[in-house]
């Protein structure tokens, strides 16, 4: 066993009996490659990143490998996901050195972490025009040893590209407009897939961030068109196989255009963000199909993803057996044995072929309309959907015996902020309690056991050890998660916190050019200070926080909370123009400056059925630029949330109040009067 066996990280964990003298991330590997002079080679990767783990097998569990490594580097193993600081550095060097990224990451560095020379996957053997590993082992140690005159200097040209402490990309914050808006939305939509949804071609990602923003353009502008392309990408992504028909949630990416077969493993963010935007879709549309996508992924995340403490796991892997996505697939046979007389049914229902579409099986997937289906097995779609419910149960059942992929089971501050976020909002959009006591175990368990004692936020709890000084995408999301979970619950304690994580970021992250880095001024000094600004799988921290910002802003009346965002957002703006796509969270942020936010204020008792029926106007609809504040008695004076100061019931009755920086409308009292105010708006 290596130095990795003593790491919490599942990914380092299963790197422990490489015969690889790995080293976790950290000042005893850059000594000692200091002390003798040798290059560092990073290996950077993930869990659940199926390529990572074949170029385990190929290379690092290869003797003839290993001991080459072992003698021309001090190798270090770093898990992306608990050090994103350090991952998006050398991702964006290994980006500028070879135009593209991806996992696994291979650098090299000089002993004091600068880098010179990097790419993704290397085979053990050559193929494909790629050369064998073994073939840049010896290539960059023969440089390293030669010519170090020429090592150096990539390494300093590389690091000083990768310095970001001014941007200078020409924002503007004036630009924040809705012209700006438009183009944006109509940007995104130029790569729309009108054939099967989505945006681009093969490989095709679900780009939660960018639907989320058309769903807000068409709030804001009424135009059906960015609605269809929202509408029909989440019905082709939940009929197609990159999502689990049988128990629920999204895989990470399909590898083809039309959703078939995905990359297996299934991420808390994906599922976190998708499920947020199938329950505004339904918000939207009424359709209950994507009521029951949104139940059937929280449903997954409580029965499969939740620990005992209340957090959520991070990932489940591809492969299960040696093999990818052998948990997920079946064969015509084997159902048939399980389900007798009903077989027909999931055959015809899930496109299911003797040939199978992965590899000789079939991953399920749904090809035709329901009534196209009912018609063909000469059943009605309430019949269909009723014997599908058994079926799925008997199918979910069989599954359940079957080797699962791993579990990589530690819980990240960000990740959990995003499934908070989404869940506290279903509770109360759903009505469903179950969801409500989840979101609060979960932000009890992260505020308990993720915070030092002096309140600061860390990244990662596995084992009943928490570490790593919190980013700021782990402070943006929980911030989000606390806001959403304050609208569902109203219990002042989840606002107040937010707040106080909101006054900590304002602390210890700014750049001096306006918005954030993205680790604190107390982190580990690294080469350079990360600064991720255009989303990724997960959105930029940037964009995150200015969108929590401005809501912070109507909630107090504080000028300095939006002063921040519009500084933020402006830097961003020709970017955002530019490359909407890869902007979407900011895009989101922009919005709820320009329309500008409802603020809703509710005094009532909440066992009233008129405070009820007020919450129901407030909460029910999509209403993406609105804030929602409540209190049960009269508030005679100041109030720990300002936006509650001074309200009280009228005439006795329930009473609600809807402000715009902080000047209101005269109060009502009745839910159609509620309605008709923030309907004009």
């Amino acid at each position: 066993m290596n130095r990795l066996s003593q790491e919490t990280s599942p990914y380092l964990r299963q790197h422990a009996d490489n015969p690889v003298d790995w080293y976790p991330w950290g000042e005893e590997a850059f000594a000692r490659a200091r002390a003798e002079d040798r290059p560092i080679l990073l290996s950077i990767g993930y869990s659940a990143c199926h390529w990572c783990h074949v170029m385990a097998h190929e290379s690092f569990e290869h003797e003839p490998t290993a001991a080459m490594m072992n003698e021309l580097f001090i190798n270090v193993k770093v898990d992306r996901e608990e050090r994103p600081d350090v991952d998006d550095i050398y991702m964006q060097a290994v980006q500028a050195l070879t135009g593209h990224g991806g996992w696994p990451m291979t650098v090299f560095l000089t002993p004091d972490g600068r880098p010179f020379y990097g790419g993704t996957y290397f085979p053990r053997e050559p193929r494909s025009g790629m050369p064998a590993f073994r073939q840049i082992l010896a290539g960059v140690a023969e440089a390293y040893r030669n010519r170090r005159s020429q090592v150096e200097q990539a390494a300093a040209d590389l690091t000083q590209a990768l310095n970001r402490d001014f941007l200078g990309i020409g924002g503007d914050a004036s630009a924040l407009n809705a012209l700006l808006l438009d183009e944006a939305w109509r940007g995104i939509g130029s790569s729309f897939d009108r054939a099967h949804g989505g945006f681009g071609g093969a490989p095709k990602f679900p780009q939660p961030m960018n639907l989320e923003f058309l769903l807000r353009a068409y709030a804001r502008t009424g135009d059906p068109t960015a609605l269809e392309m929202v509408r029909f990408t989440l019905v082709q992504m939940a009929r197609g196989g990159i999502y689990d028909q049988i128990g629920g949630g999204f895989h990470r990416y399909s590898v083809d255009a039309i959703w078939l077969v995905p990359h297996f493993e299934k991420m808390l963010y994906d599922n976190a963000q998708l499920s947020r935007v199938y329950l505004h879709a339904w918000q939207v549309t009424g359709d209950p199909f994507f009521r029951r996508i949104a139940e059937e992924i929280y449903d997954y995340i409580l029965r499969e993803m939740t620990s005992p403490e209340g957090g959520f796991y991070s990932t489940t892997d591809a492969d299960s057996e040696g093999e990818e996505g052998k948990f997920f697939v079946w064969s015509i046979e084997e159902v048939r044995a399980l389900l007798g007389a009903d077989a027909n049914i999931a055959i015809e229902y899930w496109g299911m072929s003797p040939r199978g579409n992965f590899e000789g099986r079939s991953i399920l997937y749904v090809p035709n309309d329901d009534a196209v289906a009912a018609a063909r097995l000469n059943l009605t779609v309430e019949e269909l959907r009723s014997r599908l419910q058994a079926i799925r149960d008997r199918l979910f059942a069989a599954r359940s015996q079957r080797v699962p992929p791993a579990l990589d089971d530690k819980i990240l501050t960000a990740w959990n902020g995003m499934m908070l976020a989404s869940l506290a909002e279903a509770a109360r959009v759903l009505k469903r309690p179950d969801y409500r006591e989840a979101a609060e175990r979960n932000a009890d368990f992260l505020l308990s056991q993720l915070r030092t004692p002096s309140g600061r936020l860390l990244r990662v709890y596995k084992d009943g050890q928490a570490r790593i000084n919190g980013y700021l995408e782990d402070y943006a999301n929980l911030i989000d998660g606390l806001l959403e979970l304050y609208q569902t619950t109203f219990e002042p304690r989840w606002f107040l916190e937010a707040r106080r994580l909101t006054d900590l970021t304002l602390e210890h992250f700014p750049a001096p050019d306006g918005g954030f880095f993205d680790t604190s001024d107390d982190h580990e000094a690294l080469i350079v200070r990360p600064r991720n600004l255009q989303d990724n799988a997960t959105p930029s921290g940037n964009a995150m926080m200015a969108r929590q910002l401005v809501r912070l802003a109507a909630y107090t009346g504080e000028a300095r909370y939006e002063q921040v965002a519009r500084g933020t957002l402006g830097l961003l703006t020709e970017a955002m123009r530019r490359y909407p796509q890869a902007f979407g969270e900011a895009l989101s942020a922009a919005d709820m400056l320009v329309a500008g936010l409802d603020e809703a204020a509710v005094i009532g008792d909440p066992a009233d059925a008129r405070t009820a029926a007020l919450l129901d106007v407030i909460q029910q609809p999509y209403r993406p630029n609105l804030i929602a504040a409540a209190a049960e008695r009269d508030v005679d004076g100041e109030h720990p949330i300002p936006l509650l100061s001074y309200r009280t019931c009228r005439d006795g009755a329930p009473t609600a109040y809807v402000c715009r920086h902080f000047v209101c409308a005269n109060p009502v009292t009745e839910p159609e009067a509620l309605r008709q105010l923030l309907d004009e708006r």
